[in-house]
């Protein structure tokens, strides 16, 4: 579906599964080129969402970036050892109201 027009020269980690990416694209970018195209589940139903609007406007990308909640991957630039998953439901909100 996607494709590079330059090689990956550094590995990201999706879900616990290496990656190939380009420092300095955004994970969203990185993600579709190694056809992942689902980022997150919604909370009621349970269905896929991704990359839509690839400049943060929509919220469809939503990930767990190093363990932060809600972070939208259009926006998040890839660096070598980056850690992603996909976003399940609702975030927590026990940390926060601690």
């Amino acid at each position: 579906m996607f494709q590079r027009t330059d090689p990956p020269d550094c590995t990201i980690l999706w879900d616990g599964r290496e990656v190939p990416a380009r420092a300095g694209e955004s994970l969203a970018a990185a993600l579709l080129a190694a056809g992942i195209t689902a980022f997150r589940e919604t909370p009621v139903s349970g269905a896929p969402r991704g990359a839509f609007c690839m400049m943060g406007a929509c919220f469809d990308c939503l990930v767990v970036l190093e363990g932060e909640e809600n972070v939208q991957a259009c926006l998040v630039p890839v660096r070598a050892g980056l850690r992603a998953a996909p976003q399940r439901g609702v975030r927590s909100l026990a940390e926060e109201a601690a």
